[in-house]
């Protein structure tokens, strides 16, 4: 059975062609730096147990106060998916028990969301563009952590993230496969960093998606009963988890069994997902207002006030990169993926104006290339962008080859130093002399006499061969463009 990839899947037993039906409940951690209800710090690695006060931990007597901070962040998405921004929403109390849930209960909110009917628009691999419909986005506050590791079959119970403000972002189910969820988890994971409102770190947890999955026959309005898969932190789990999930629902529809609306985990040594508990219904929450916390009002002079501070959004800056600098839509969408990447490539672009495109593939090939092998972000490495402009300079005006510049950006990577200093100390420029290129060619022709009869009796490939031999005497210097037309010329006779 193959669930891999596109949106209908045929069974392995019955021949019933199956639909996918995909929504993602994304939490992305606000960036703020103090929690959501109380002044506790939200810093990421602390000693456990060292960031929640009383507050945090429903101590009687305490008073939650809503951060301004964290409200301004969730209305600046709503205004950027284009989506309706409450006038009055409520806080509700979520209620249940977990050990890592001191208050036994999770402020967050349901009937009445501070963000709701949004949309994004996502880009499959083959260039198809799809537009996603965002339900809703509610402000809620995190629960606690259970350690298990190294306690010796104990648990363990950190505090520390009771409290951590929270956007919890509910698509509509309109995904029909793992990649689409990917991509639309991708875009927004993009947003929320062009946004400022979130880092995005998912080895930390402040970046992870719950998968509602499930399965119906194509062609059918009724959905399938979905399972929700908890907690997945990356794209790659994302993906594999759904496409397992989805074998799974449809051998065990076609094998006679029903599917359980249930809570499953992703265990991504074994590439399978397993059974948590059983999925309870909204009700089972029992939800009611906050008593603590009034409804927060916002009125429209606010809201457009977080609109005039919204920077340019993803879409808009990669339709502007193909406007002005002429990139393909695959190109801009790529140097658009986040928004330090971009603005790398609009300085070297800057300094070399008339090399967008050389610019373009410098940064998406040499450069990431560099950066991926060494863990870094563009942010953290060690080439600024008027470092990689320079070396893109002495390209353009032909001072070395491409070749030589890939050895010359090694240089500059692990040296610090600019394409100039290190051209210079290595004696790398190339080679335009005319006079000097044919010496070099008369030199070749005469080392190899045999292949110059065999390229002039009509082996033509043998001039790959000369133009090697040429750049080999010339160690590589050799104006390719002017090596190839003296060498055409003096191999003709």
């Amino acid at each position: 059975m193959n669930a891999t990839t596109g949106a209908a899947v045929t069974g392995g037993h019955t021949g019933v062609v199956w639909e996918t039906v995909i929504g993602l409940e994304i939490h992305a951690q606000l960036a703020t730096r103090s929690k959501i209800f109380s002044g506790a710090p939200t810093a990421y690695g602390a000693p456990p147990n060292t960031q929640a006060c009383l507050v945090d931990l429903g101590y009687p007597g305490v008073l939650p106060v809503l951060n301004a901070e964290a409200v301004r962040m969730a209305v600046r998405f709503g205004l950027a998916i284009g989506a309706q921004i409450a006038p009055l929403s409520v806080f509700a109390r979520k209620n249940y028990f977990y050990p890592d849930l001191p208050k036994g209960y999770q402020i967050s909110q349901y009937e009445l969301p501070i963000v709701a009917r949004g949309t994004l628009e996502i880009v499959l691999e083959d260039g198809t563009r799809k537009r996603i419909g965002v339900t809703r986005a509610h402000l809620e506050e995190d629960a606690g952590k259970s350690l298990h590791e190294g306690l010796g079959g104990l648990t363990g119970i950190d505090l520390n993230r009771a409290g951590t403000p929270l956007l919890e972002i509910v698509s509509e189910p309109e995904m029909r496969s793992a990649r689409e969820a990917v991509a639309y988890m991708k875009k927004v994971h993009t947003l929320v960093r062009y946004l400022e409102i979130c880092d995005g770190n998912m080895q930390e947890g402040s970046f992870r998606c719950d998968a509602n999955v499930s399965v119906r026959p194509l062609g059918t309005e009724k959905f399938g009963t979905r399972t929700e898969i908890k907690n997945i932190n990356s794209f790659r789990y994302v993906e594999k988890a759904i496409q397992y999930e989805v074998a799974r629902q449809i051998e065990l529809i076609e094998s006679g069994g029903t599917v359980i609306q249930e809570t499953r985990l992703f265990d991504p040594d074994r590439g399978e997902t397993r059974s948590m508990r059983s999925k309870e219904e909204a009700n089972d929450y029992r939800y009611f207002p906050d008593p603590d916390l009034l409804p927060l009002a916002l009125d429209a002079p606010y809201i457009e006030s977080v609109r005039a501070e919204l920077p340019e959004l993803p879409d808009a800056k990669a339709a502007r990169l193909c406007r002005e600098y002429g990139l393909s839509e695959y190109d801009a969408g790529v140097l658009t993926a986040s928004r330090e990447l971009a603005d790398y490539y609009e300085a070297v672009v800057h300094a070399v104006p008339q090399q967008p495109k050389l610019a373009a593939n410098w940064v998406m090939g040499e450069l990431a290339a560099a950066l991926n092998k060494a863990g870094l972000e563009i942010a953290s490495g060690p080439l600024p962008a008027e470092r990689l402009a320079g070396l893109l300079v002495r390209i353009a005006d032909q001072t070395i080859s491409g070749k030589i510049a890939k050895e010359v950006f090694e240089a500059m990577w692990a040296s610090g130093q600019s394409a100039d200093a290190i051209i210079a100390a290595k004696g790398l420029q190339q080679i335009t002399d005319v006079g000097a290129i044919e010496r070099a060619i008369e030199e070749v022709m005469a080392r190899n006499p045999d292949q110059l009869a065999e390229y002039r009796a009509g082996k033509d490939k043998l001039f790959g061969f000369f133009v090697g031999q040429v750049m080999k005497a010339t160690q590589g210097k050799a104006n390719p463009a002017q090596l190839n037309a003296v060498l055409k010329k003096r191999l003709a006779g």
